[in-house]
């Protein structure tokens, strides 16, 4: 569980990373949650924008990727989502 603090380092790492995916018009597919779980082991955190076409809301997008991919959502703003999780090999200094 990640205490305030630790959400606002991931925010402040979060702010100069550029979304590595986007949920379009298909939304959230299993093939995009291992993607997404893969993205994580490698780079801790990911930033996610979900497209105007997407189906779903973005809180349910964001909680239906991070029950998927056993993360934690940092944060929802916008049309954007960061998760979080901590890597096996890959880590961030959490």
């Amino acid at each position: 569980m990640l205490t305030g603090k630790d959400k606002k380092k991931l925010r402040s790492i979060a702010q100069t990373k550029k979304a590595l995916f986007q949920i379009g018009k298909d939304g959230v597919t299993y093939n995009m949650i291992q993607t997404i779980s893969d993205s994580l082991e490698a780079h801790e955190i990911v930033k996610i924008s979900v497209l105007k076409t997407c189906p779903v809301e973005v809180h349910e997008a964001a909680l239906d990727i991070a029950s998927g991919t056993r993360s934690e959502i940092v944060q929802e703003i916008g049309h954007t989502i960061i998760l979080y999780r901590r890597s096996k090999e890959n880590k961030l200094g959490m």
